[in-house]
């Protein structure tokens, strides 16, 4: 039997980082041949993480959209259709909640091609926040015929919103198995800064990007970490800012000339990993941030209003403290006095095993006829749960 083209749509670094395990699985499987599709929304970040994974792009998309969502979205719905039209996949994989994610769900449903939503279900019931993440992912859920819960709690929000629940799998989340990829490969990769490289005190992870929170609770936030950093003289923080030039002059504002703040831009993937294995604290706003912090046993103050990832701050690794500069001093300066410098272990996250690509294509095949449907992953409760 011919090997069926699965499309893998990729558009931002997340979206790599989480179905780069999805692409790996589904060229090792007997009926798939995986067609990584790299929309162009992130760059050449993106090419980076495929790298680090052994993956390059089948498709890369150029000038697919302007800067704003509108220009953008429909420039990525256009242009993927056909791409689609060329591929012809079987399935069309998406994951999680960009305008990639989007437009990647609505040229399969138009073509009537299967879509498979990876890290389905995630809710924070708030329409303006993440925005417009919250509204991508309950659009996408209206046209998905295979939802890959990550979570327990992802699935029961789309049972609740009547997605049939045979067509619902709780599979664990990749970033797991992107973690543990990473932390498995032989020695830390260099960050590109030597600063950070060869920190030895303490260390502070900081990075900040969400859009809700572009303009003023930026630069709060920025100088709640100038603040720690005038106090705390002997821990090094590492701004580890996104590609938006206007969000990492808003999160520095105050930091110049701070020795002990380190202003690095965005740091490659593996090298990410290897800092954040390191950190005693980690601030942010990134989802995928809170779940690796989390994976890793990492201390983690999540700087939103509302996180539709609540398992970590259930677990007690992450707190969720918004973006008053007065509360992310008090709960950072908290956090510092507490931190025991012994992380708990990976196997403790409430996020995943590692095998949730191989239940996603194992999925995928008993979508379309080819494979027994996997069974549930059942997440095993951090030591403080159990009861």
């Amino acid at each position: 039997m011919a090997r069926r083209p699965v499309a893998v749509v990729i558009g931002t670094r997340p979206e790599a980082i989480k179905l780069a395990p999805v692409a790996r699985e589904l060229a090792a499987s007997w009926w798939a041949e995986p067609a990584v599709v790299v929309t162009g929304q992130h760059g050449a970040v993106v090419e980076d993480v495929l790298a680090a994974f052994g993956l390059r792009a089948a498709v890369r998309l150029e000038g697919a959209g302007g800067v704003g969502l509108a220009d953008l979205s429909a420039g990525l719905l256009d242009r993927l259709s056909l791409v689609f039209d060329d591929l012809d996949p079987a399935v069309v994989v998406v994951q999680g909640d960009t305008a990639s994610t989007l437009a990647g769900a609505l040229a399969g449903f138009f073509r009537r091609t299967p879509v498979a939503h990876v890290e389905a279900g995630l809710r924070s019931h708030d329409l303006a926040a993440p925005f417009p993440e919250e509204a991508n992912r309950r659009l996408v859920a209206q046209v998905t015929g295979l939802h890959l819960a990550p979570t327990t709690a992802a699935a029961v929000h789309l049972l609740n919103e009547s997605v049939p629940a045979s067509r619902v799998l709780i599979t664990g989340n990749t970033v797991v198995d992107a973690l543990r990829f990473m932390v498995d490969r032989a020695g830390p990769e260099p960050t590109g800064d030597r600063r950070l490289d060869q920190v030895a005190g303490r260390l502070v992870v900081v990075t900040a990007h969400r859009r809700e929170s572009w303009g003023e609770p930026i630069r709060r936030i920025g100088g709640a970490v100038a603040r720690l950093a005038r106090r705390h003289p002997d821990v090094t923080f590492a701004l580890a800012a996104h590609m938006n030039q206007a969000v990492r002059d808003a999160l520095e504002v105050g930091t110049a000339g701070l020795a002990n703040v380190v202003r690095s831009g965005p740091v490659p993937y593996a090298a990410f990993i290897g800092l954040l294995a390191r950190a005693d604290l980690v601030l942010t706003d990134s989802g995928g941030i809170q779940e690796e912090a989390a994976s890793l046993g990492i201390p983690t103050l999540v700087m939103r209003e509302t996180t539709e990832r609540v398992e970590a701050v259930e677990a007690g690794v992450a707190r969720l403290v918004g973006t008053d500069g007065d509360r992310i001093v008090a709960e950072a300066e908290a956090a510092l006095a507490a931190a025991t410098g012994a992380p708990a272990e990976p196997a403790a996250s409430p996020y995943g095993d590692g095998r949730a690509a191989e239940r996603v294509v194992r999925a995928c095949g008993w979508l379309l006829g080819l494979d027994e449907r996997p069974a549930d992953y059942v997440a095993r409760l951090p030591a403080a749960q159990r009861h």
